[in-house]
């Protein structure tokens, strides 16, 4: 019985932190229409900032700074933001499918430069001596992953509530403007390049957030942690729940990793064990044939975005209701 409740406390809390980033990609994707092929960079930067601030010396590469967690991890999401800061100056002005390229090009770099530069984050080994915040205090093993989970799952109602109230302002809107229309955007006298830039710093941020977290709950960080397959695993949570639904986001988080986490399983308990040795390149094709099934099936996801109904105008509020008294 704690065997179980240990599990479903790590699988709630790397679902919970994958939903965070999903969410990130969402404001980028769903609401911006900006095709972000690079969500591991921003992840990574979260992760690796954290790391590099927070950590304990460590020989051989650049840290231990050991900054408090809170602001380790405010680091972390600083350099998702100036990265984010960078990559969109460079590449925002390109259409959907160069900006992809463009951006998962950044992907690949930033996973190239982070196994290859030692004396940075410390290469293919990664960066460790990471002291985890109030492990003294609270102990190891469950108690503290259900410590953890309470904090993930606090940051994770923080950022919904927060994206929810920033889609359904007058800047959410803009941003749903720009996605359908840039032309018409740009003819009432808006920047759709500057609100482009904002919204993709913003949203490389929240997945910054996600990265740090991750960082923090493992208390280690490799180039092994920002492969491709990420990328492609958060844009499937993403095509099945519902872009442009922060609900459908969640969700579809929660059941993609239910299926990925369950696929690992029964391969290795059912499979034979030649096939064994193929299961992370099973689970690949897997993660590509549901975005496919799903884009053929129900591209709007399962939990489509839903729009507020127009507003009336003025000419029909001064019209009267049927029977309605004069």
């Amino acid at each position: 019985m704690i065997g179980l409740i240990s599990y479903l406390v790590f699988f709630t809390t790397v679902a919970s932190i994958l939903a965070i980033a999903v969410m990130g990609l969402n404001l980028h994707w769903g609401f911006t229409g900006l095709f972000n092929g690079g969500v591991v960079a921003s992840f990574g930067a979260g992760a690796y900032a954290t790391l590099i601030l927070g950590g304990t010396p460590q020989a051989g590469h650049l840290g231990g700074y050991g900054w408090p967690w809170p602001l380790a991890l405010a680091g972390g999401l600083v350099a998702a933001g100036v990265l984010a800061w960078i990559v969109g100056v460079l590449t925002l002005r390109l259409r959907r499918d160069y900006l992809a390229i463009a951006t998962f090009g950044v992907a690949v770099t930033f996973e190239n430069v982070m196994r290859n530069a030692q004396g940075l984050a410390g290469g293919a080994q990664g960066v460790r001596g990471f002291e985890r915040p109030l492990q003294d205090v609270i102990g190891t093993g469950l108690s503290y992953n259900v410590f953890f989970l309470a904090v993930t799952l606090a940051a994770l109602i923080l950022t919904y509530v927060v994206l929810e109230r920033l889609v359904r302002s007058p800047f959410g809107r803009l941003l749903r403007a720009i996605r359908e229309d840039e032309e018409a955007a740009r003819a009432l006298g808006k920047s759709p390049t500057r609100v482009r830039l904002t919204s993709f710093v913003f949203g490389s941020v929240v997945i910054g957030l996600a990265g740090g977290l991750y960082g923090t709950f493992y208390a280690f960080v490799s180039p092994q942690d920002v492969l491709p397959i990420l990328t492609f695993q958060i844009w499937a949570m993403l095509i099945v729940g519902g872009a442009g639904n922060n609900r459908g986001a969640v969700a579809g988080t929660f059941l993609i990793w239910g299926a990925w986490t369950a696929s690992g399983w029964a391969l290795a308990r059912f499979a034979p064990v030649e096939a064994q040795l193929y299961t992370g390149s099973v689970q690949f094709i897997l993660i590509g044939l549901v975005i496919v099934g799903m884009l053929l099936w129900r591209p709007e996801g399962l939990f489509p975005e839903r729009l507020a109904p127009a507003s009336k105008t003025a000419d029909d509020r001064g019209k009267l209701e049927p029977g309605s008294v004069t």
